[in-house]
């Protein structure tokens, strides 16, 4: 007669995407909107996680963004794409303020983790008033946390001694080309134009 134990449900590796956290630090990186060979590869995000993951994990990715009134039609493609590549979506319609995402990605989070099979958790964002308390939380319960982004918006995940931290840049594919990053911790020799975060001419424009 067999004593094999049945074996448990497999471990889970979470990727939650903060959309409009990551889009913000890479136009504020780049001083202008991202054109298509500045925008992240979602395929090698998600090759990056599936070997994070191993062959024995599922693998869980999620983007979680807000869509503005009017902008669904330039929206719907990079979500379809998004859902082709494997990702699931979590669209809110942004009509307030208080119409961000974060609540949702750590209820999100704290879902998973209640299930009892959440093993790895990666975290895009550098949002470290929302997510550095509970992803440190996260650690204390067991569970390894990733934060991946950039290095000059991701200082929380940078200055924990609990948090690991991977640059997106960093992960194979993720841009077709090289980003221009230069800030004043990484000037060349012969100096750097540094451009403007906005048109000059927005200081006619009535504040709101």
């Amino acid at each position: 007669m067999s004593t094999d134990v049945p074996a448990g449900p497999p471990p889970r590796v979470l990727l939650v995407w903060d959309a409009p956290n990551m889009d913000m630090s890479l136009g504020t990186l780049l001083g202008a909107r991202p054109t298509a060979a500045f925008r992240p590869r979602f395929d090698a995000v998600g090759r990056w996680l599936l070997e994070l993951a191993g062959p024995t994990a599922i693998a869980e990715a999620t983007v979680f963004t807000n869509v503005v009134p009017g902008s669904t039609e330039v929206v719907r493609p990079w979500v379809e794409a998004l859902r082709n590549v494997g990702f699931a979506v979590f669209a809110k319609p942004k009509i307030s303020e208080d119409s961000d995402i974060d609540d949702d990605m750590l209820a999100h989070i704290a879902m998973r983790e209640q299930e009892g099979t959440l093993h790895h958790v990666v975290v895009a964002s550098g949002d470290g008033r929302a997510f550095r308390e509970p992803l440190e939380k996260l650690v204390g319960h067991g569970i390894t946390v990733t934060v991946i982004g950039f290095r000059e918006h991701a200082t929380f995940a940078l200055s924990s001694e609990t948090i690991d931290f991977v640059d997106l840049e960093d992960i194979e594919g993720v841009f077709r080309e090289p980003l221009p990053r230069i800030t004043l911790d990484s000037l060349p020799d012969t100096g750097a134009w540094l451009p403007p975060f906005r048109s000059l001419r927005s200081l006619l424009e009535p504040r709101r």
